[in-house]
């Protein structure tokens, strides 16, 4: 390999979606540097569909993820046991496929390793299992969540079909939650992306106490459930699986301490939305800023990245007390009440929400009203830590 290849001004750790969106985003913005992108996968971005509304991220925001984008839609519908609603807010998902095209479109071959394993970095190099060692001015870990035995909470688990069905679906626009499903396993919905007019992508997901992922009941689930709709199922192109930590509570300082002495991005650093586990908006609005700093030195960059995580975890707090009360104030069958509620209130309101930007005012109208829990159940959640959650090794 050529000396400029074993060199760069930035080394990302890990192809997935928090380090493709910083090679994207120094790509457009800060052409200049020399970033190269290390993935022990194949191609950069796994095999996943990640969704988010229009208003996570910003006009900044969108156009930096435009090229990843598989599908648009202008609303979106929930359902509940008794209750139905259409929304208006702008919905879009992306693929790990568009991820990975749009990376290599941005930047030079001899600058994104994949199939690689790194054995061991520090702020300023990387050496790979094969012996190659790159010299960089600094390095940022995304290779997913490590330290979550410092965190406590559930699991929002899921396996998700692209079904290639024998007639239209008669889907117009995407079913982020159907929980007048069978309530098993904790809060469980059903989430329908219509691809094409006979393209759907059907994902059976659970906010469950355990991360105990029942492979085949769940594929069978999602045929029952295409079943039902009256599709008839001509080919599944396409599987996904996930296990995501739902933060309630945690040491901070701690999850910070175990994930070693490198700058970090994505679930890595706690990068998601403690309740949902969106990860796309604070992705994107991280990657955004890396771009905007004069100073990227390694050493520089771990105390960046450490203190705008740490911003994040305080501005989690409410959100990691609703996880709190749903995981510990409520029985698995009774948790889709909370849902169910929640979605009554404004749309402003419910944008916010899962851009984790809730105002105030926002959260005393979340807590307001009659509780869909019981009060006493609720007040000894707020108590408790919830159980503490396994660490993923990475798999995120």
């Amino acid at each position: 390999m050529g000396t400029q290849s074993a060199s760069c001004d930035l080394a990302i750790l890990g192809g997935g979606l928090a380090g493709g969106l910083i090679a994207l985003a120094m790509a457009a913005r800060r052409p200049e540097l020399a970033v190269t992108i290390f993935e022990q996968g194949d191609r950069l971005g796994g095999h996943h569909v990640w969704s988010f509304f229009a208003s996570d991220v910003g006009v900044e925001g969108e156009a930096l993820v435009e090229p990843m984008i598989a599908a648009r839609w202008d609303g979106y519908s929930v359902r509940f046991p008794g209750a139905a609603r259409e929304l208006s807010s702008r919905y879009r998902s992306a693929t790990s496929e568009k991820l990975d095209a749009a990376v290599r479109a941005a930047m030079p071959p001899d600058r994104i390793l994949t199939g690689v394993k790194v054995t061991q970095a520090d702020t300023a190099s990387v050496t790979l299992a094969d012996g190659r060692r790159f010299t960089a001015g600094a390095v940022i870990d995304a290779r997913g969540a490590h330290g979550l035995a410092h965190m406590a909470g559930g699991w929002q688990k899921f396996v998700g079909h692209t079904l290639r069905l024998a007639a239209p679906h008669g889907l117009s626009s995407p079913v982020v939650m159907d929980a007048s499903v069978e309530q098993i396993d904790g809060y469980r919905f059903v989430y329908c992306l219509p691809f094409s007019e006979t393209e759907v992508f059907v994902e059976d997901t659970y906010y469950s106490d355990t991360a105990d992922l029942d492979l085949p009941a769940l594929r069978q689930r999602i045929a029952d459930y295409a079943a039902a709709a009256g599709w008839r199922i001509e080919s599944v192109v396409y599987e996904e699986t996930g296990v995501l930590p739902v933060i309630a509570a945690g040491d901070f300082e701690a999850f910070w301490r175990a994930g070693g002495p490198l700058a970090r991005a994505g679930t890595r650093a706690a990068l998601c939305h403690p309740l949902t586990s969106y990860s796309i908006p604070d992705a994107v609005r991280f990657a955004l800023y890396l771009t905007t700093l004069d100073n990227l030195s390694g050493e520089a960059l771990v105390g960046t990245s450490h203190d705008w995580a740490e911003q994040h975890w305080r501005e989690g707090r409410f959100y990691r007390m609703l996880s709190r009360m749903l995981f510990g104030a409520s029985g698995g069958p009774d948790r889709w009440r909370m849902l169910a509620r929640f979605y009554t209130l404004p749309e402003p309101l419910i944008e916010r929400f899962y851009a984790g930007r809730s105002t105030a005012l926002d959260m005393a109208r979340i807590l307001a009203g009659k509780p869909p829990v019981p009060l006493g159940a609720a007040m000894a959640s707020l108590a408790g830590r919830g159980r503490p959650l396994a660490d993923l090794g990475g798999s995120l």
